[in-house]
């Protein structure tokens, strides 16, 4: 089966974290295998990293039931994050003013490869 024609991945989309920091977990992983990443992310101090771990069981548990891969030959190829729609709000300030807050949004998607050449169960 060849796993460049059926791109393993899964994707988290609307999620409350800023494009920009859940991209510097996302630098940190891409390229690892998955037990090395799954190490990282539960000791990494950031929040994403949960929302990403999630993401990350979700990418290996579509490459074991659909495609029959086991977990452990699996490297994340390719992690990106693209930016979401932004929640606008106001903070009322004094005298009457309005202050804006943006609240950021980002779709994270996380696609993996098997280093073993023809693995089928």
């Amino acid at each position: 089966m060849n796993n460049s024609a059926n791109q393993i991945k899964a994707t988290g989309k609307y999620l409350r974290i800023s494009a920009t920091k859940a991209n510097r977990v996302l630098d940190q992983i891409r390229g690892k295998k998955y037990q090395d990443a799954k190490l990282m992310l539960q000791f990494l101090p950031y929040r994403s990293c949960t929302e990403i771990n999630k993401i990350l069981d979700s990418a290996v548990a579509n490459a074991e039931n659909n495609y029959g891969f086991a977990r452990q030959n699996l490297t994340i190829k390719t992690a990106f994050v693209n930016q979401g729609p932004t929640m606008k709000r106001f903070q009322p300030r004094a005298q009457g003013r309005a202050f804006p807050i943006h609240k950021p949004t980002c779709h994270i998607t996380v696609g993996l490869i098997s280093n073993k050449e023809n693995e089928i169960l």
